[in-house]
């Protein structure tokens, strides 16, 4: 395949980026600075770069690339912010996405973020400042200033896939007014410990420079697992007039682990009493990924009402791993595979926004109209392996087998081109009636090629995909509101790796929603909200039994509700606590399964709560937990992931304006649980009691 850096790629992304910067400049200075000023919300929230201090917030703009508060989106959002994510001490974006009601963990094979969102899996629904980021690696916090988890499909915004929803960091941003300095180190009981610093420097009037980096090594309680990482990530913020942005991102991270898989089911559960023991081969076992991710971005303001923005994002993931794996046991000996793979690819994207607030007689629109232009070049291989011995006797389980690569066995090359525009119209009724009404239309565009096989496919896809909410609000602070929406993903899986022979002349699967809910916010730093939600999919493969070819007739649906209390509940207490229901099954025959199975890893209760309580000025605690009830492994409906209860605490005390201590410990009460599966014989056995103590210095 090409390189995605040809002049063809080039022109869809720098194009959108130069039709706003040429008329940013060339744009007289219309507003004010104090009107500029005011705006500024929107520019930093079309990509979100701001919060409240605490758990709470009012900025919904993810949800719709305009000015608009979570209150009037017709969408189950669930914010994460900065406060929340170094009050729990939480450094890897896993780790804190246990905390969202909605979503379980795939445990990604020991190498990569992997999500259940209400019953859809995913591999490839994450997005940095609202911009894809698809690679299969472990995602960082240390530059993250929050994490946002969007429910249910909404193609409009995101694009393909997100079936269940998306899910977005939002980066630290430089800061033209402030200099600060803050560096925070921590260790735990396993020796795990990590060192953070985060320095932003006002270098002259309009211009801001901020460097975020980190050095962390890992440790936990399983056998020979070890690993570290190294982030860093320095940005700049320019004021290119009173009304001209220009903000700039460089990402390097490279993270080296171990490949743990788990542990193997025995009947219908996990093994038990193999919590700590390694099912795989030291020295082997290892996965490597190096992310080069560079971003910027320019904002316009012509005016009060009109505003223009265009980004534009290069990333490069080189990943490797290997590993050998659990197959299943017999009580007596576990049988192994394994095998190592290698990854490469780039990915490179423009997009550019237009939001235009005017009036037709006594209607208020806020219309955006966007166009979004992106091409992925991905290279995807895999060696098989041979081992001396391919199970492990259970009374001698570190009797590892010597293992070496066996000739490739996978080499694929795809690339991807894809194309976007859309168009969304927010449309005020008076005070208190509001409808949101969009369309994005796609045109996916895949080659791939099977080089040992020496096969090519081709697909292209165009598609429409609709959004339509209504939002009522009876009153301040209170908002009902209803929605439907759509999004579809090619019959190539989420990485776009491989378009089998056999799949493609498949239409794309889809995803549609319906939602209804209510948004309560009896003061502005707390937030309370309910939905109740359908998600069907369809057009997933099944066989015909009579030709015996992939036909489209699979069907599942989810039907579920959520429930959240977020922000600021007395001066003294600041909470967030969330609880999900989900009921997810599959209607008719498929690939996956029979019509009647119950959907993978979609517990039916899911609570989550995290609590900071205030003693004095300078103490605090926090407690928390999560509750998930029994699940099943996969789509057999065979194994079961128990149901478990685990409880974290922690405690704060500033020693002065400077300086912080803070511990935190996870699984108070040493709860045997598993947290996480991947089909029903890699399952990973969720950490016993440890703590970390910490050090956060400013200055």
């Amino acid at each position: 395949m090409k390189s995605v850096t040809n002049r063809s790629l080039l022109a869809v992304t720098v194009a959108p980026l130069a039709l706003a910067a040429t008329p940013a400049f060339a744009a007289s200075d219309n507003a004010t600075e104090a009107a500029e000023q005011d705006r500024d919300y929107l520019p930093t929230t079309i990509v979100v770069v701001g919060q409240k201090e605490g758990y709470g917030g009012e900025d919904g703009s993810s949800g719709t690339k305009t000015e608009t508060a979570l209150l009037d989106v017709p969408q189950s959002i669930t914010v994460l912010t900065e406060d929340q994510l170094e009050d729990q001490s939480l450094r890897q974006l896993n780790d804190a996405l246990r905390y969202v009601p909605g979503i379980t963990l795939e445990t990604g094979e020991g190498h990569r973020d992997e999500v259940f969102i209400r019953g859809q899996e995913t591999t490839a629904d994450f997005y940095l400042d609202g911009l894809r980021d698809d690679a299969q690696y472990f995602r960082p916090l240390y530059n993250v200033e929050r994490v946002e988890v969007l429910k249910g499909p909404n193609a409009l915004i995101f694009g393909r896939g997100g079936g269940g929803g998306a899910i977005n960091r939002v980066s630290k941003t430089a800061d033209v007014a402030t200099r600060f300095v803050n560096l925070d180190a921590s260790v735990d009981t396993f020796s795990a410990f990590a060192l953070t610093g985060d320095v932003n420097l006002n270098a002259a009037e309009n211009l801001g420079l901020r460097v975020t980096g980190t050095y962390e090594e890992f440790d936990n309680d399983r056998d020979f697992y070890e690993g570290r990482f190294i982030g860093i990530t320095p940005t700049i913020t320019a004021r290119l007039g009173a009304n001209t942005r220009l903000t700039a991102h460089y990402t390097y991270d490279d993270d080296r682990r171990v490949t743990d898989r788990g542990v193997p089911s025995l009947g219908t559960g996990p093994l038990t009493g193999y919590d700590e023991t390694f099912f795989g081969v030291p020295g082997f076992n290892e996965a490597r990924a190096e992310v080069h991710i560079a971003r910027s971005r320019i904002d316009h303001d012509f005016s009060d009402d009109l505003h223009i923005n265009a980004s534009v994002q290069y990333a490069n993931y080189d990943k490797v791993y290997a590993n050998v794996l659990p197959r299943g046991t017999d009580g007596e000996t576990v049988s192994l595979g394994g095998y190592q793979d290698f990854t490469q690819r780039e990915n490179l994207i423009g997009q550019a926004n237009l939001v235009w607030e005017t009036k037709t007689g006594p209607l208020d629109h806020m219309l955006l109209v966007g166009i979004e232009g992106s091409v992925q070049d991905t290279q995807n291989g895999r060696y098989g392996v041979a081992l001396s011995r391919n199970f492990v006797f259970l009374t001698d389980p570190y009797d590892f087998p010597e293992v070496s690569l066996t000739p490739i066995s996978r080499s694929r090359d795809s690339e991807l081109k894809v194309f976007s525009a859309y168009v969304q119209d927010q449309i005020s009724f008076g005070e208190f009636v509001e409808v949101i009404a969009g369309l994005r239309y796609d045109r996916f565009d895949l080659d791939t090629y099977d080089i040992l096989a020496d096969e090519r496919g081709q697909r292209v896809d165009e598609l429409v995909s609709p959004r339509l909410g209504l939002i009522v609000k009876p009153g301040e602070g209170l908002s009902f509101y209803a929605s439907y929406a759509e999004s579809f993903l090619p019959q190539a899986g989420d990485q776009f790796t491989f378009l089998d022979p056999a799949f493609d002349e498949l239409e794309p699967e889809k995803f549609t929603s319906y939602e209804i809910g209510v948004k309560f916010a009896p003061k502005t730093d707390l937030l309370f909200t309910a939905a109740l939600f359908q998600l069907d999919r369809t057009n997933t493969r099944s066989t015909d039994p009579l030709t015996n070819l992939a036909v489209l007739t699979g069907e599942s649906r989810v039907r579920g509700g959520e429930a959240s209390i977020v922000g600021n509940i007395l001066p003294v207490w600041q909470a967030s606590l969330g609880y999900a229901y989900l009921d997810g099954e599959i209607l008719t025959d498929s690939i996956f399964a029979d019509a009647g199975t119950t959907l993978q890893q979609t517990p039916h209760h899911q609570f989550t709560a995290w609590n900071r309580f205030y003693a004095t000025d300078r103490l605090s605690f926090g407690l928390g937990g999560i509750y998930r009830s029994e699940q099943f492994t996969s789509y057999t409906n065979e194994v079961i992931l128990p149901d478990f209860l685990r409880i974290d605490a922690a405690a704060y005390y500033e020693v002065n304006e400077r300086v912080t201590v803070q511990l935190n410990i996870e699984n108070l009460f040493d709860e045997d649980y598993y947290a996480s599966a991947h089909g029903d014989n890699n399952i990973q056995p969720g950490d016993p009691f440890h703590a970390r103590i910490g050090v956060r210095f400013g200055f």
